[in-house]
């Protein structure tokens, strides 16, 4: 009697199955031998595989190549543009010249930026008039003195009558160059006047105290450290500085009186810094009517075409300002904690 069992037939172990490795290889090579050129068909996907990614990269250096191209174009295009008006107007308009927010070295309402619109405006024959469109609270009055004294000599230098319009706001610097204008508009809830000057800062030097902080100024000079926000305040320098703001406040007051004439009502507030709205302004003779800028030009100037002569920076200009000039103008301010406007 056999004493060996047979195994089930599901149940065939790894020792027991010796064909395996030959029914493997005998499948790769009925394989082979069906497909005798898999192998080339195999590396020739691979080389179109390739050749797809290629083209793709290609395909993407050439259009970022050609995007750079564009933008550089562009670029140079605005570059050239400055903005304002094309020199081709013939036809009669009323030329407009914007002066809004603040007035300043570094801003759009500069002395630089609105004397060249002003040129341009005063020099086109087509141009029947200038307007002063005026937004704006204030700021230097260095820049606003170099415009008023420019717009005096452009009008009599091309006999061209200039207008102001005064929108929300015409104060303060703002004022100091509307009153060049043979006359100013306004409309009745127009902020107008604030015909002041100021200094403003801060004196931390209490609070440097109650901190235990001890300020360590040196200076060659005695008043080297004008005003400086960390120290006691000087009688001397305080009664140095408000003597140079009243003269700066004669100035403006002067300037006033010289662009309004008679048709100026002072009164003892009229010159303290206090403002008014628009009809309030023409009854004291600070404004002369009401009206926007589409009605000067319709019933006064009577050309009513508008053309805007403002000047406004290019995209070279403005990313030099960001990038360049804005680094040094922001440490200058860091460094200055008093700063004189016309109020």
């Amino acid at each position: 009697m056999n004493s060996e069992s047979t195994p089930p037939s599901g149940d065939v172990s790894p020792a027991q199955t010796p064909g395996d490795s030959q029914g493997a290889h005998s499948s790769s090579t009925a394989f082979a031998q069906s497909d005798p050129h898999w192998e080339r068909e195999t590396i020739m996907r691979l080389a179109m595989a390739s050749l797809e990614e290629q083209k793709k990269q290609r395909w993407w250096r050439v259009f970022f190549r050609f995007a750079w191209l564009f933008l550089i174009v562009a670029l140079i295009v605005l570059s050239a543009y400055k903005g304002g008006v094309n020199a081709s107007v013939s036809e009669p308009h009323t030329a407009v010249v914007q002066i809004k927010g603040e007035i300043a070295s570094d801003s759009e309402a500069s002395a630089d930026s609105v004397i060249e619109a002003l040129r341009s405006a005063f020099e086109e024959d087509s141009a029947k008039a200038v307007v002063l469109l005026i937004n704006s609270p204030g700021g230097s009055p260095v820049q606003a003195g170099i415009i008023n004294d420019e717009v005096r000599r452009l009008k009599a230098l091309h006999k061209k009558p200039v207008y102001a319009v005064i929108e929300e706001m015409g104060a303060s610097a703002a004022y100091y160059i509307a009153v060049s204008a043979d006359k100013i508009y306004v409309d009745k809830a127009s902020i107008v006047g604030s015909i002041g000057v100021l200094m403003d800062g801060f004196g931390f030097n209490g609070l440097m105290d109650k901190l235990g902080i001890e300020r360590r100024l040196l200076t060659a000079g005695e008043n080297k450290g004008f005003l400086d926000p960390y120290s006691a305040e000087s009688k001397t320098q305080k009664a140095f500085a408000l003597a140079m703001l009243e003269q700066i406040h004669q100035q403006f007051i002067a300037v006033v009186r010289q662009g309004r004439g008679k048709r100026l009502n002072e009164t003892p507030e009229i010159f303290s810094g206090l403002f008014w709205s628009g009809e309030e302004a023409i009854k004291l003779g600070l404004a002369d009517e009401l009206g926007s800028l589409d009605f000067v030009a319709r019933e006064v100037v009577k050309a009513e075409d508008v053309v805007d002569y403002t000047h406004r920076d290019n995209v070279a200009e403005r990313l030099a300002k960001r990038f360049g000039a804005e680094l040094g103008a922001g440490a200058v301010k860091t460094l200055l904690s008093q700063h004189l406007v016309l109020k």
